[in-house]
């Protein structure tokens, strides 16, 4: 047993160092130019955004619309840091803290919210997410108010994305397998029978709540230095919707359907912005066309393993051997 998880780690390990190398191979001899790189920031964003969102709404079963003012706080808190002092220190600094205020105020918020349950809760956590753009934009000598701050240093690349979207991925995959993890998903298939059973409900929403703000402040954290601009009304209601809408179309309940529909919806939005005048309504039709004919979202609750890519390596191989 023992011999084969190591086998498994060993792949992972080798497919996702290969994974980094190409890409920096690409971005070095400018295949992937800035506009490309541009896009391949959005994704990484995206991906971090909807695998936590993915462990509220998803795996625990909490309807949350609040997850764009997690992401602004990150944001600021990183974008004051390093126009302050822009150094690299200061710009993991400024990840941190921005993620650990995000967290404590997804404590402070979740603890008397997450009592509410399905529209309530959703309407509940649109308030505090409107109440933190609020807050921003009032907040004039600290935040520029709603003109937002511009100029913000630069310190994400290739190499921060990687490592922030490869970590947050991976923690909220080892937190759904361990005793914690189940105990969400219990909660997410009846609150009620899971009371009964002894877990409390009301800790371990909490706690997932507190995750995805901690990784939703890491996402901002990332945005603000990467695109060089931040305002109050890029964090508004419409980007906590977006944010759900990729949970929804990859699939609630699973972590491979959040990254896929991620990249999906980032490679469409970039596609399409040659049509400006169209393009919104175009995104909206292929979500309706995408939700009739797979409502359940494109993976559902299923997880792609590295065990398909072995099968199909045995299937092609028997097709071999039958030639």
């Amino acid at each position: 047993m023992k011999g084969i998880l190591s086998t498994q780690f060993t792949r992972r390990l080798i497919l996702l160092v290969l994974a980094y190398v190409i890409v920096q191979l690409l971005i070095s001899v400018n295949i992937i130019n800035d506009y490309l790189q541009a896009t391949l920031t959005t994704i990484c964003i995206n991906i971090i955004l909807a695998v936590s969102l993915n462990l509220i709404t998803g795996f625990t079963g909490q309807f949350s619309l609040g997850h764009a003012g997690f992401m602004s706080i990150g944001a600021y808190t990183c974008a004051l840091l390093i126009l302050k002092d822009p150094t690299m220190p200061n710009f993991l600094l400024g990840t941190l803290l921005g993620s650990l205020l995000a967290a404590l105020v997804g404590f402070l918020v979740g603890l008397p919210t997450l009592r509410l349950r399905g529209d309530y809760l959703a309407i509940a956590t649109l308030g505090m997410a409107e109440i933190i753009r609020i807050m921003f934009i009032n907040m004039d000598k600290i935040t520029n108010g709603p003109r937002g701050l511009s100029g913000i240093p630069r310190f994400v690349n290739w190499t921060w994305l990687f490592i922030f979207t490869v970590g947050t991925v991976l923690l909220i995959r080892n937190f759904l397998r361990s005793s914690h993890g189940r105990a969400c998903i219990a909660i997410r298939e009846d609150e009620i029978a899971a009371e009964a059973m002894g877990i409390n409900t009301t800790w371990y929403k909490v706690l997932a709540f507190v995750i995805g703000a901690f990784c939703a402040g890491i996402a901002g954290a990332l945005y603000a230095s990467y695109f060089y601009f931040i305002k109050p009304d890029l964090f508004g209601f419409l980007k906590s919707v977006d944010i759900l809408v990729m949970v929804v179309l990859g699939g609630l309940g699973s972590i491979s359907g959040s990254i896929l529909a991620a990249i999906l919806l980032a490679v469409i939005s970039t596609l399409l912005q040659s049509f400006s005048e169209i393009r919104m309504i175009l995104y909206a039709l292929i979500l309706i066309v995408i939700m009739i004919f797979r409502p359940q979202g494109l993976l559902g609750s299923k997880e792609i393993s590295l065990s398909v890519f072995n099968r199909l390596g045995r299937l092609f191989a028997f097709e071999k051997e039958e030639k």
